[in-house]
């Protein structure tokens, strides 16, 4: 498989392993919509932005059966989400890098994967490599992005209500012991 022939919309998996290919490029990042939904909505990616992502195809020989199938992957991506602290766009960098083994269908793939720490998928005709790495992306995303220092401090709404001074519970029950107690 040549540079040319190389399309990551539609990858034959087991020809670009068995020429133990290689291949890296761009991609909009405008153009991976589950990922630009993470996005703040002040700060979506603009035409220009990119995902950085290397592909490489590996056959692994195995004892008394057929070689085994692997993907190597790595993207780069940089994604301005919404601050956990001040709700304000903090710019991300994520980073995923993973393999992936083929095997013949989704049966053996289930089961292998249930006692191997390596991800196992089902072979197919053909892979979409750009939706695998948009996958791989998203779970790369921080659970709480937030800025190491906020620029602006959160501000309550300008018709907030001030808290109600209440009563501690347990000096409640405290009185409760106190009546209930014979003198």
């Amino acid at each position: 498989m040549t540079a040319r022939d190389f399309d990551p919309l539609s990858v034959d998996i087991a020809a670009f392993a068995k020429q133990s290919g290689e291949a890296s490029g761009g991609w909009p990042l405008a153009a991976l919509d589950r990922l630009c939904d993470e996005a703040h909505a002040d700060a979506k990616p603009v035409a220009g932005e990119q995902v950085e992502w290397r592909a490489k195809g590996e056959t692994r020989a195995r004892r008394g059966g057929e070689p085994q199938i692997w993907l190597h992957m790595a993207c780069d991506a940089r994604l301005s989400l919404v601050c956990q602290r001040c709700l304000q766009p903090v710019d991300t960098a994520v980073h995923a890098k993973r393999s992936f083994q083929f095997v013949a269908n989704e049966a053996l793939a289930a089961e292998i994967d249930a006692d191997s720490e390596e991800d196992v998928l089902a072979l197919s005709r053909t892979l979409n490599l750009v939706e695998l790495i948009e996958d791989e992306l998203l779970l790369a995303l921080p659970l709480v992005p937030r800025h190491p220092t906020c620029p602006q401090p959160l501000k309550p709404p300008d018709d907030a209500q001030p808290l109600e001074e209440r009563a501690n519970p347990f000096a409640v029950l405290g009185e409760l012991k106190r009546k209930s107690l014979p003198n």
